[in-house]
């Protein structure tokens, strides 16, 4: 994928996510670079991160996301968050993401870059995507790993 594809998508997520949210929610590490070029397009300053770790390195995953720095409470408490990770594979982090804002009192949407509905093994879907996938997808920020 082109840097210019990529902006392409996250402009195409852009007009579906519309401008009612008073946060953004990006999931470590790949869905940073789309929250900030969404947060551009919807005029949106606040971006918090949520430290999850699902996939390893060499493949595979962990039994369950792991994660590993999270905004307290008070920042998501009554509040639109829009969260954003570049895909929805398994849905997993996505899931557990989605859990913790509600638990903290947030009101959540989802949005990714790319959807694979064929490995979602969970009973969310995305509420935004882009695009539909079943392949490997390099982001150009992902190139030079």
């Amino acid at each position: 994928m082109t840097w210019a594809e990529l902006d392409r998508l996250v402009g195409q997520l852009a007009e579906s996510v519309g401008r009612d949210h008073h946060l953004v929610l990006a999931i470590t590490r790949g869905g940073l670079v789309p929250a900030g070029m969404l947060g551009y397009r919807l005029d949106l300053r606040e971006i918090l991160v949520a430290g999850v770790e699902f996939y390893l390195g060499g493949g595979g995953t962990h039994p369950a996301p792991i994660v590993t720095h999270f905004p307290v409470a008070e920042l998501l408490r009554g509040r639109r968050v829009l969260v954003i990770d570049e895909v929805w594979e398994t849905g997993e982090t996505m899931a557990e993401v989605v859990r913790r804002v509600r638990e903290a009192g947030g009101i959540v949407t989802t949005a990714v870059i790319h959807y694979k509905p064929g490995r979602s093994r969970v009973a969310l879907t995305p509420d935004h995507y882009a695009a539909v996938t079943h392949g490997w997808v390099t982001y150009p920020y992902k190139a030079g790993g």
